[in-house]
């Protein structure tokens, strides 16, 4: 079995169904913070509760045959992180070292991390491979790459073994349209041009127009979160197949769009018109952030199959048949 934490959320409840697809028998826990009840598949067991709740994890490690966690649990805006910086060493920080040291108390060795591109900070180069230097500009991605020293010192004095895999932009829906992206507040661009197509706002805004990019506006790479979740199962794979290893994967496209570019494939996909506000520029924002992939496709044989039309049309899909997003 498989314990996956922040399961309710978006990426979580994605990977959830498809390991359940896959055969994997998955336990969910989840304290619907920000997750849903409604987007954890019925076949998963749903476990209601905290990470930092030690009495809870002592429970669900010696209840269930746990052989590996996949751990999603975390705060991740990065306004709010440096807002309010305790939120995110309290919630990515402690209460995982709390998760890892219970897993730990139980022979269970195996973990994939949901980390962050916010980990390497402004780039250096135009595409960023796993070995680009490390300096995180906000709590959020401070607190990630915090989990991602403790692993690695773990992996050599405690028998952890672990996959972290940096995100880049993640976005779409399931191709059902039963299980989608939706947050309150909603940061993501893909999410909130759709919602301002349904009407739901007068505007999008947009931060900065004057990037040394070539329309002005930051670029990006995005990734399905369905391919997101192809790289979860194979690094689980990798995992159980060797006791021996622990690794960190970019997750990209290793292909950059612009926020117009975003703006006007949402348009035509919709067709409809969006009215656009430049804002000024946000502290900390790269004009461009593009994954390497390249190690990953070579080490766990990992392809993206959906390109950016498939992206925004799931995205759309769902938006459309969840107007409201989940039941509230």
């Amino acid at each position: 079995m498989i314990l996956v934490t922040g399961g309710a959320g978006y990426i979580g409840s994605h990977v959830t169904r498809d390991m359940l697809v896959k055969g994997y028998k998955v336990a969910v826990l989840d304290n619907l913070s920000t997750g849903h009840l409604e987007a954890v598949d019925k076949r998963a067991i749903f476990i209601f509760g905290d990470i930092g709740d030690e009495r809870l994890l002592e429970q669900v490690f010696k209840r269930f045959p746990i052989r590996a966690v996949m751990h999603f649990s975390s705060s991740c805006l990065v306004g709010e992180s440096v807002r309010n910086p305790m939120k995110y060493y309290q919630n990515n920080v402690e209460k995982t070292i709390r998760l890892i040291n219970k897993m730990l108390a139980h022979q269970i060795t195996r973990l994939i991390f949901s980390s962050t591109c916010a980990t390497y900070g402004i780039p250096t180069g135009t595409v960023l491979t796993e070995d680009h230097g490390l300096h995180p500009i906000n709590p959020y991605g401070r607190s990630k790459l915090m989990i991602e020293t403790i692993l690695k010192d773990l992996s050599e004095s405690n028998g952890l073994h672990y996959v972290s895999l940096r995100y880049f932009n993640v976005a779409g829906a399931h191709p059902s349209a039963e299980i989608g992206e939706d947050h309150f507040p909603e940061t993501h661009l893909i999410p909130n041009v759709l919602q301002h197509l349904q009407g739901k706002t007068k505007e999008v805004s947009i931060f900065g127009g004057d990037y040394h990019t070539p329309d002005g506006t930051c670029v990006r790479d995005y990734i399905h979160v369905c391919d997101l979740s192809d790289a979860h199962i194979l690094a689980l794979e990798y995992l159980v197949q060797s006791n021996l290893v622990s690794d960190i994967f970019n997750l990209g496209n290793e292909r950059g769009y612009s926020v117009l570019d975003i703006i006007k494939s949402c348009e035509a996909i919709t067709n409809r018109q969006a009215r656009v506000k430049v804002l000024p520029k946000r502290f900390g924002d790269p004009p461009l952030l593009v994954a390497s992939s390249e190690k990953i496709r070579n080490v766990l044989g990992w392809i993206p199959k959906h390109n950016l039309e498939q992206i925004i049309r799931t995205a759309w899909n769902w938006h459309e048949k969840h107007p409201e997003g989940f039941p509230k």
